[in-house]
């Protein structure tokens, strides 16, 4: 899947050092819901199980790279897919500050969703938002995604606890 900047590929054996990277930074563990850092060993059967059939692990993990040059940029995730129900999680990552504000993400949101509903058939996607992340905000909404619900003190943080918005795109939304 390819876009004008970004594309998206499934992850490949030699991407554990750089999942080795981003997700043992604890920077990213606050959007994450990480509380303990990764083996490569475990990051290298995770790259091995994705492998599979995203019916069969219920997840699917793509990496974004640059059109113009290959470089691993960040990671969109699909979570949670319920095919009964035509629905799965996203969550996103670009890592690095100077990647960030390009465009990257946007454009692997759409590519994304292209993905979801034209291959997978999906009917909605939706993504858990903390309320003090706008940058998230505006761009899931930039996107397509509506806020269709608050839940109060959600997540604890080292100040305390969070709300988090729940966002929600359908394939055909109704107006």
């Amino acid at each position: 899947m390819r876009g004008e900047t970004v594309g998206l590929r499934a992850l490949e054996p030699e991407d554990v050092s750089v999942l080795y990277r981003w997700e043992n930074d604890p920077q990213v563990w606050r959007v994450s819901g990480t509380l303990a850092p990764f083996s490569r060993h475990a990051l290298a059967r995770f790259i091995e199980e994705q492998q599979l059939d995203i019916y069969a692990t219920r997840q699917q993990r793509l990496v974004i790279e640059t059109v113009a040059g290959g470089v691993a940029v960040g990671a969109v995730d699909l979570f949670d897919f319920d095919p009964l129900h035509g629905r799965a999680g996203v969550g996103i990552l670009v890592y690095g500050p100077e990647d960030r504000g390009r465009g990257y993400a946007g454009e692997a949101l759409d590519l994304l969703a292209e993905y979801a509903f034209g291959v997978l058939g999906l009917h909605q996607l939706y993504c858990n938002i903390l309320s003090d992340n706008a940058v998230s905000l505006a761009l899931f909404e930039g996107r397509g995604f509506v806020r269709c619900g608050l839940k109060r003190e959600w997540v604890r943080t080292g100040e305390g606890f969070a709300d988090e918005y729940l966002l929600q795109r359908l394939r055909d939304p109704v107006r």
